[in-house]
C-alpha cells in the first residue's frame, strides 16, 4: 500500500492514525476537502476548475459573441431565444469584463476561496479594482500584452469543452 504524499502513518497505543495534510476551500456556499491527489507521482496537487463559474465565463463569451456578430441585435432577443432572464443574462454578460488573470485563476481552479457567481457580476469595469475586490492582491503576476477575448488558448480549450453539452 504506497502513501499519499505528506501521509503519515503511526500507532498510539491500540490504535493506528492516519493524518492526510488536506485543504479546505469554500466554493459557492460549500466547503470541499483538497486532498493531496498529485496525479503525477511526487508531482504538486493539482487544483480543481470551479466548473460553474468556469461554464459561465465561457457562456458569457459565447453569448457576446453572439450578440456582436449581429445574430441578435439585443440582449432581449437572444435572452428570448435562450431562454433566461433578460435581466439574468445582462449580468452574466459581464463576465467578459474580467481580467484576463481572474479568468485564467478561475479556469485554473488556482481562485480565492469563496468565489461565487454572485460576486463576480457586481465588479467594477477596472481590473485593479476587481483584482482587489477579489482579493487576488494588485496587478497581475504576468499582465496580458494586449485584450483579447477569449483570452487565450485556456478559455478557448475550456469553453469548447465545457459548451459542448450546449448553452
Amino acid at each position: 500500500m504506497s502513501e499519499a504524499p505528506g501521509a503519515a502513518l503511526s500507532m498510539e497505543g491500540d490504535c493506528l492514525v492516519v493524518r492526510v495534510p488536506l485543504r479546505i476551500k469554500r466554493r459557492g456556499g460549500r466547503k470541499e476537502i483538497i486532498a493531496p491527489d498529485t496525479g503525477e507521482e511526487g508531482g504538486p496537487p493539482r487544483p480543481r476548475t470551479n466548473e460553474p463559474l468556469a461554464l459561465m465565463i465561457a457562456r458569457a463569451h459565447r453569448w457576446q459573441r453572439l450578440l456582436e456578430s449581429g445574430r441578435y441585435a439585443s440582449i432581449r432577443e437572444l435572452a428570448l431565444d435562450a431562454g433566461v432572464d433578460n435581466s439574468y443574462m445582462a449580468r452574466v454578460l459581464r463576465l467578459t469584463l474580467l481580467a484576463p488573470d481572474i479568468v485564467e485563476a478561475i479556469l485554473d481552479g488556482t481562485e480565492p476561496d469563496g468565489l461565487s457567481l454572485a460576486r463576480l457580476v457586481n465588479l467594477p469595469a477596472s481590473w485593479q479594482e476587481q483584482r482587489e475586490r477579489l482579493g487576488f492582491g494588485g496587478s497581475p503576476a504576468r499582465a496580458p500584452l494586449a485584450y483579447s477575448p477569449p483570452y487565450g488558448p485556456t478559455l478557448r480549450r475550456s469553453a469548447t469543452h465545457l459548451l459542448k453539452s450546449g448553452i
